[in-house]
C-alpha cells in the first residue's frame, strides 16, 4: 500500500490511497486509519478484486449473509466511512458494488476483498470525531451523532 496526503487545511486531510495486488482491502484500510490517526472520515474507491466477499445485513438473524465473489471483479463503487469503535479503534463500513464478466453485479457491505491488480481511495478526513456505537436490539454498530 501507497498513500499520499494530498490536501490538508481547517482539520481537514484528504488522503489517496492505493493498495497493490493481493493486499486485503478491508484490514488494509482499517489498519491505515489506524495508522493515520483517523477518527472520522468518508471514502470512495474504484479498482479491481481477485476475489471478495460483499454481505446482506439480515436483521432477523443479526448477522450478514455472506455473498462470495469468486472470481476477478470490477469495484465499480465503494463508498463508507470510517468511526472510532466503542473500543476506540477506527471501525471500517464500507459497501461496494461489483462488476462480473458478464455485466451482472453483486453488492453489499464489503467484508472482504483481494485486491488485483489495484484499489485506488480516497480517504477525507471530518475535522470532528465520529463515534460508532454497538445498538444490541438491531445488532449492528451505527454511527451516533451524539457520543
Amino acid at each position: 500500500m501507497k498513500s499520499k496526503l494530498v490536501a490538508e487545511a481547517s482539520g481537514q486531510r484528504i488522503f489517496v490511497v492505493v493498495l497493490d495486488p493481493g493486499e486485503e482491502a478491508f484490514a488494509s484500510l482499517t489498519g491505515f486509519a489506524g495508522q493515520k490517526g483517523i477518527t472520522g472520515a468518508s471514502l470512495t474507491a474504484i479498482g479491481a478484486f481477485e476475489k471478495a466477499k460483499v454481505g446482506w445485513f439480515d436483521f432477523s438473524s443479526k448477522s450478514y449473509r455472506n455473498i462470495p465473489v469468486d472470481e476477478q471483479c470490477e469495484v465499480l463503487s465503494a463508498i463508507g466511512d470510517i468511526a472510532i469503535d466503542d473500543s476506540g479503534k477506527p471501525s471500517l463500513h464500507l459497501h461496494a458494488v461489483l462488476g462480473l464478466s458478464d455485466g451482472s453485479t453483486r453488492g453489499g457491505h464489503l467484508l472482504e476483498g483481494i485486491v488485483k491488480p489495484t484499489l485506488e481511495v480516497t480517504v477525507t478526513e471530518s475535522p470532528v470525531h465520529l463515534r460508532r456505537t454497538k445498538r444490541r436490539a438491531l445488532g449492528i454498530a451505527l454511527i451516533e451523532l451524539d457520543a
